[in-house]
């Protein structure tokens, strides 16, 4: 459909099969954030593409303060994009912001905008508050009493029984927690392992400051900014460790904020780890949106040491993608 807009992490994409005569086009609702959206493109001597959201009681008690980017491409051999500056804007009504292009599209053309940051207005005045991270989530299944508690025998190390040496310095825990977050340091210290003799783990493959973090998410007190600074080690940490709600909630992250300077690693991310929801989210990022095109140099090096079989998978997808109708 003509009207429909497609959505992944933070882009949305309007693709636009025939203008015809008419002069005006509007796209259906798509959300991004906690809004619902609206392209809309006219066509005169030149072409004005406007973006805003749709209005509705969230639009007007809380009012977008977006940063995106727009583009538009001709589709065929000969893409041309046409690459707006970075825009950040209140957004309340379609008059808020229109992009005027200097040209007229013949046949197919994409509209694509990527959001960079979106943030609340506050109706009374004061400080934008961003909508991404989101905050709360780490904490919401313990009270914030407990929560007290168990940040206090981690930060002065309250009856401490087991040491972690890391790649760069040690830190102290307690084995009733990493037992009961974790299967396999329950087996460490369940059977007559060096773990239980030595009440000592090594875990060499990460610093001490990511190891910091991924205690303070089994001790349920991880800050939202310490998660998203340390993603990745505690991807690898939570597949090592078994520890299967952390290993989800880093695929969820990571899916988040997919953009053209960390697709390809993500991608080799989600093959290592066997997280398919992150694989499809790249993949549909790469192909169904065509953002395969802006990383040509940066794919070729990644097809001369990707593994056999997830070069088969992209191919795949491509024959998926570009099928004749």
């Amino acid at each position: 459909m003509d009207s429909k807009v497609e959505t992944i992490s933070r882009l949305a994409q309007w693709r636009i099969d025939n203008f015809g005569p008419a002069t005006y086009k509007r796209s259906d609702p798509f959300k991004i954030g906690i809004w619902n959206w609206n392209l809309s493109v006219e066509k005169n001597r030149y072409m004005y593409i406007r973006l805003f959201p749709e209005p509705s009681r969230v639009s007007k008690e809380q009012p977008p303060v977006a940063r995106f980017i727009l583009r538009v491409t001709t589709t065929g051999t000969n893409r041309k994009p046409y690459i707006s500056p970075i825009h950040e804007r209140l957004l309340r009504t379609s008059d808020d912001f229109v992009w005027p292009i200097d040209t007229t599209f013949q046949g197919r053309f994409i509209i694509d905008v990527e959001f960079l940051d979106l943030k609340i207005c506050p109706l009374n005045g004061g400080e934008a508050s961003p909508i991404w991270p989101s905050d709360g989530v780490m904490q919401s299944l313990a009270t914030q009493s407990t929560l007290r508690c168990l940040s206090r025998m981690l930060d002065e190390a309250i009856h401490a029984d087991v040491i972690i040496n890391t790649a760069d310095g040690t830190v102290r825990s307690h084995k009733a927690i990493l037992s009961a977050s974790s299967p396999v340091f329950h087996s460490m210290f369940l059977h007559n392992l060096k773990e239980k003799e030595s009440s000592t783990i090594h875990i060499e493959d990460m610093s001490t400051e990511s190891c910091t973090a991924l205690l303070s998410y089994l001790y349920g007190t991880i800050k939202q900014e310490d998660f998203w600074k340390h993603r990745l080690a505690l991807l690898g940490a939570a597949n090592k460790y078994d520890i299967a709600d952390l290993k989800d909630a880093c695929e969820e992250s990571l899916l988040e904020d997919i953009n053209t300077s960390n697709v390809l690693e993500r991608l080799q991310e989600a093959w290592l780890y066997q997280l398919n929801k992150l694989k499809k989210g790249c993949l549909m990022y790469l192909f169904d949106f065509g953002k395969i095109y802006d990383i040509r140099d940066e794919i070729d090096n990644f097809f001369r040491h990707a593994e056999r079989e997830l070069m088969l998978e992209m191919f795949q997808e491509v024959l998926t993608v570009w099928k004749p109708a």
